[in-house]
């Protein structure tokens, strides 16, 4: 039996699963919350029951310690079942990782240089694998980086059309992101149809919070949403998506809006939050549905702009044979499923009403008998994902 650890690690969070990759079970998992404030609080959850406590946590290598010791108190036990890889999440790789990465000195080194391009994420990444090197000496600890299934994309996709110059010194083009879900979802959607992943033309919706599009032609990533940074493509629920550049300027010189409530702005109140008051889409829906206004109009460009990257990937794939679904609101918002491809008809894709409104989980086809494209939901698993990547570079 082998296990795996997969850690997410935040500027004040860590979160981690222990999974037997032999059935590729989840054996125990866990989060703990507010480092760095006064009182953090942590959860284990293993066999179904969930073991809570608050407790002072200072720095992520406390964090380390607390979830060892959630494992020696609750199982199941880490000597029994010890982890033969540690999985990390990486939010960027750049242009420099396109595939799990053993992580050694110099991709420590590359992953602290990436930290301009994701100052949120990627130093809390490295804090994370600093301190699992501590908690587990002689354990490989590889690096999964959101940006690396998009380091297949044309340069036609990935380019943005600014002074080349200025774009290679600062590093300035598409990466992508979600990617570790984009892989998951696709290869599962291959595996649900029961035909060869390089056949298949596949669009992947991943909606939550962070929402973004793929475009996968035979498992290979060759557009996607999001851009430089996780701002751009879709609206979500709190970042804008796409924006008029302009709109910056002019907020900056019209508004006195510096770059940091700009940022501000974009990224924590805009998206359905900004325009509805509501960044949650079930509350949104609610709210349309009792008629609100603003949530009406909100949702309407929720969905203008998903059907929006359907039809852009459908015309750059050249037709799909599949559309997918995945992430909070891909799985569980009949209503967003619905709206994406109203009208797209014309195109052979037709979901079946009965079908997308079921409250069946797990993966499923919500399209008619006769649709000539297959729309399917599929829970997304990261998490695992990360799993198989770690077990593989080892």
């Amino acid at each position: 039996m082998s296990a795996v650890l997969v850690i997410n690690s935040g500027s004040s969070s860590l979160k981690y699963q222990l999974i037997e990759m032999t059935t590729e079970t989840v054996l125990a998992s866990g989060l703990v919350e507010r480092i760095g404030e006064k009182l953090a609080s942590t959860k284990h959850e293993v066999s179904g029951e969930a073991h809570k406590r608050e407790l002072p946590v200072a720095t992520m290598t406390e964090a380390f310690t607390v979830m060892v010791a959630a494992f020696d108190e609750h199982g199941p036990s880490l000597a029994e079942f010890p982890p033969v890889v540690v999985g990390h999440r990486v939010v960027h790789g750049g242009k420099r990782f396109f595939s799990a990465t053993i992580v050694n000195d110099l991709v420590k080194i590359n992953i602290d240089d990436l930290s301009e391009l994701a100052p949120l994420h990627n130093p809390a990444n490295l804090q994370g694998i600093d301190a699992a090197e501590l908690a587990f000496p002689g354990v490989p600890q590889v690096a999964v980086f959101d940006t690396a299934f998009h380091a297949t994309l044309p340069a036609a996709a990935y380019t943005y059309a600014i002074d080349a110059e200025i774009a290679e010194k600062n590093r300035v083009r598409k990466y992508g992101f979600h990617g570790t879900s984009h892989k998951f979802v696709s290869e599962a959607a291959a595996e649900f149809l029961g035909r060869p992943l390089a056949e298949l033309k596949t669009i992947v919706l991943h909606l939550g919070n962070g929402a973004s599009a793929c475009a996968v032609d035979g498992g290979i990533s060759v557009d996607t949403s999001m851009g430089l940074t996780p701002l751009e493509g879709l609206v979500m629920g709190t970042r804008s998506g796409d924006l008029d550049p302009a709109v910056l300027i002019y907020l900056n010189r019209k508004a006195g809006l510096g770059f940091a409530e700009l940022d501000t702005l974009l990224n924590r109140s805009s998206g359905l939050l900004g325009m509805t008051g509501r960044g949650d889409m079930r509350d949104v829906v609610a709210a349309t549905d009792a008629g609100d206004e603003a949530a009406i109009v909100g949702l309407s460009v929720y969905i203008h702009r998903l059907k929006h990257y359907v039809g852009a990937y459908l015309a750059g794939l050249g037709g799909a044979d599949a559309i997918v679904f995945t992430a909070g609101v891909g799985e569980n918002s009949p209503v967003v499923r619905a709206g994406a491809l109203e009208g797209l008809e014309f195109l052979g894709i037709r979901l079946d009403p009965e079908r997308n409104i079921s409250p069946e989980r797990g993966p499923r086809l919500i399209s008619a008998e006769d649709s000539a494209v297959a729309v399917l939901v599929i829970p997304t698993n990261e998490e695992l994902e990360i799993a198989r990547q770690a077990l593989a570079a080892v």
